[in-house]
C-alpha cells in the first residue's frame, strides 16, 4: 500500500484521545496520514521519510510535569511544517521557549467562542466562532517569534503562529465535530501551510494493493478467516482478485452470530463470488472453553484464542498453506496498546502469529485504514451496497452482547430479540438509519405477567447510536412508537425475556458496546 509519491503528514502522538481523529479528518482530505508515538520516532527519521508536516496531539498530562511526554525540540528545527493541538500546542510552546502554566481563569471545558486573527490557519473562518476545549493549562508566555493567533473570553492564547518557521498550536479541538470551522483549520495547514496535493483515493489504493499481492504472493496459498463482516469481506474481494483459487476463506461458525448470518456469508461468498470456503462449525468447542467465564476480556481472548486453533486446524486439513490473511485495520492496531497506547480492548486479530501457529506470515491488506476507507475500497471493488454497510459486528460476536456467562439459551434469546428490534427499526426508522443499533442480554432478571401466569425473564437493553467516526456517539432518540413495537414483539415472541429497557447513555462516558 506504500506510495512514496505521495504526500503525507505525521500525527506525533502524545496519548490524546482523538489522535485516530486527527488522522482520519486529514486522510478525509485525500491526504495520507500515519500516527506514530512521539518515542517511536526520532528526528532524522522524521526528516528522511519526507513528511510534509506534522502534528503533535493532545493529551492528559501537563508539559511541565516530570514525566511529561516531549519529543526531541530538534523536531521544530526540521523545516517541516507543525500543528499543535491542545496538548501539543502547549508542547510546542514548552520547545520553542515559552512558559506554560495552569490556566489563571480555570479549565476551559466543551463548547466556546473563540475569536481568531488574521492568519493562514484561520483565512476563511469567520472572526468569532464556536471551538472544542478541553484543558487545564494554557500557554502564559508566547516563546520568541510567536504570536497570539486567537483568543477567548478565559484563554488569551487559544492559538498561536510563527509564520516564519511554520509553527503554529491552538489550544482547542479543529478534529471534532463541535468545532464549527476545524475542518477549514485543518484544511489551511495541510493544504496552505505544508503545500500537500490531493492523492490518497481509494480506488487507487485498492489497485496497488492488489498488485502489492498477486506480486508478493503468487505460487503461495493463503488462508483467510473470513467472518463476514466488511473488513474481513474487503480482504477476500482484494485477495481473491490477486491470487484467484489459491485463496482459501475459513469461516468459523462460533456460535456466536446473529439470526441467520452463517448461512448469509456461506450463500454469499460460495455461490455468489465463487470463492474457495469452508465453513467450520465450532459452536460446541468455543460455549465447552467460555463456561463459567464471566469477564468481558476473559471472554474476548478465549474467543480469540479458539479462533485461532480453529484456523490451524483447518490449515493442517488443507496441507501446505503459507499464509495467513487476517481483517486488520488501522484502530484495531492502535486500541490494542501497540506502542504506549493504553489497552482499550484486545483484538484477536492484532499482533502477529502466536508461536505453535504454523504459517509464515501474515498478510493484512487493510492495517493502514480506517472503517470509512475499508468501505470505500468494498464499493471500489464491486461488493454489494448491503455487505458493505452491514451493521457493525465485534469480532467476539455476541459473546460480548451476552453479559455473564454465555449459554447456548441465552443466545438463542439474544438472537431472536436483536433480529425482532433490527427488523422493526429497518422497517419504521422515521429517516436515516443509526449507525448502529442491537440487543443486549442483561444478567438482570425480573418478575412479569403472560395472560395469568408469573413469568421471571430476562430483561434485555436496546441500544441505538448516531455516530461519523465511533469514538464519540451519541444515543440515537428514536420515537417511543417504535421502542414500543419492539418491546411488546420480543416480550411476546420471545418466551423468557419478560422486560425490555432503552439504553440512553452517550460515548463518552459509556462505549458503544457493553463489553
Amino acid at each position: 500500500m506504500e506510495n512514496t509519491e505521495l504526500d503525507k503528514i505525521l500525527v506525533l502522538n502524545f496519548g490524546g484521545q482523538y489522535d485516530q481523529l486527527i488522522a482520519r479528518r486529514i486522510r478525509a482530505l485525500h491526504v495520507f496520514a500515519e500516527i506514530k508515538n512521539y518515542n517511536k520516532i526520532t528526528p532524522e527519521e522524521i526528516r528522511s521519510s519526507g513528511y510534509r508536516g506534522i502534528v503533535f496531539t493532545g493529551g492528559p498530562h501537563s508539559v511541565y510535569a516530570a514525566d511529561a511526554p516531549r519529543c526531541d525540540a530538534a523536531v521544530l528545527s526540521l523545516g517541516v511544517p507543525v500543528l499543535g493541538i491542545c496538548y501539543g500546542h502547549q508542547l510546542l510552546a514548552f520547545l520553542a521557549g515559552g512558559l506554560v502554566a495552569p490556566a489563571k481563569t480555570g479549565s476551559e471545558y466543551g463548547k466556546t467562542e473563540v475569536v481568531a486573527e488574521e492568519n493562514v490557519l484561520f483565512s476563511g473562518v469567520p472572526k468569532k466562532s464556536v471551538c472544542w476545549m478541553s484543558h487545564t493549562d494554557a500557554v502564559q508566555t508566547l516563546p520568541p517569534g510567536f504570536s497570539a493567533a486567537a483568543h477567548t473570553a478565559h484563554c488569551a492564547c487559544a492559538a498561536m503562529a510563527n509564520d516564519k518557521r511554520k509553527l503554529y498550536g491552538v489550544q482547542f479541538h479543529p478534529e471534532v465535530t463541535h468545532t464549527q470551522f476545524g475542518t477549514r483549520v485543518l484544511e489551511n495547514f495541510v493544504f496552505r501551510v505544508c503545500g500537500c496535493k490531493e492523492g490518497w483515493q481509494m480506488q487507487d489504493v485498492a489497485k496497488t494493493t492488489i498488485e502489492k499481492y498477486r506480486s508478493e504472493l503468487a505460487g503461495k496459498k493463503v488462508l483467510l478467516g473470513l467472518s463476514g463482516g466488511v473488513d474481513s469481506s474487503v480482504v477476500a474481494a482484494l485477495l481473491h482478485k490477486a491470487v484467484g483459487d489459491d485463496l482459501t476463506c475459513v469461516f468459523v461458525d462460533h456460535g456466536l452470530l446473529r439470526k441467520g448470518e452463517g448461512d448469509f456469508v456461506e450463500r454469499t461468498f460460495r455461490e455468489k463470488f465463487g470463492m474457495r470456503l469452508i465453513r467450520a462449525n465450532a459452536e460446541d468447542r468455543f460455549l465447552s472453553a467460555l463456561r463459567g467465564v464471566t469477564d468481558p476480556e476473559a471472554k474476548r481472548k478465549i474467543i480469540g484464542r479458539e479462533f485461532i486453533r480453529v484456523f490451524e486446524e483447518e490449515a493442517k486439513k488443507l496441507g501446505k498453506i503459507d499464509v495467513l490473511a487476517q481483517g486488520t485495520i488501522y484502530p484495531d492496531v492502535i486500541e490494542s496498546g501497540k506502542g504506549d497506547a493504553a489497552t482499550i480492548k484486545s483484538h484477536h486479530n492484532v499482533g502477529g502469529l502466536p508461536e505453535h501457529m504454523t504459517f509464515s506470515a501474515v498478510a493484512e491488506p487493510l492495517r493502514e485504514l480506517f472503517k470509512d476507507e475499508v468501505r470505500e475500497i468494498g464499493e471500489a471493488l464491486g461488493l454489494p451496497h448491503t455487505l458493505v454497510w452491514r451493521q457493525p459486528f465485534p469480532g467476539p460476536g455476541l459473546g460480548v452482547r451476552v453479559l455473564g456467562e454465555i449459554t447456548k439459551e441465552k443466545l438463542n434469546l439474544l438472537r431472536e430479540a436483536d433480529a425482532i428490534f433490527r427488523e422493526v427499526l429497518e422497517q419504521n426508522a422515521p429517516e436515516e438509519l443509526p449507525s448502529q443499533y442491537f440487543a443486549v442480554l442483561t444478567e438482570s432478571r425480573s418478575v412479569g405477567v403472560m395472560g395469568d401466569e408469573r413469568t421471571y425473564g430476562y430483561t434485555v437493553a436496546l441500544r441505538a447510536v448516531t455516530t461519523d467516526d465511533f469514538m464519540t456517539a451519541t444515543s440515537t432518540r428514536l420515537p417511543y412508537e417504535l421502542l414500543e413495537e419492539a418491546s411488546s414483539r420480543i416480550t411476546n415472541e420471545v418466551k423468557g425475556i419478560s422486560r425490555v429497557v432503552y439504553d440512553i447513555t452517550s460515548k463518552p462516558p459509556a462505549t458503544v458496546e457493553w463489553e
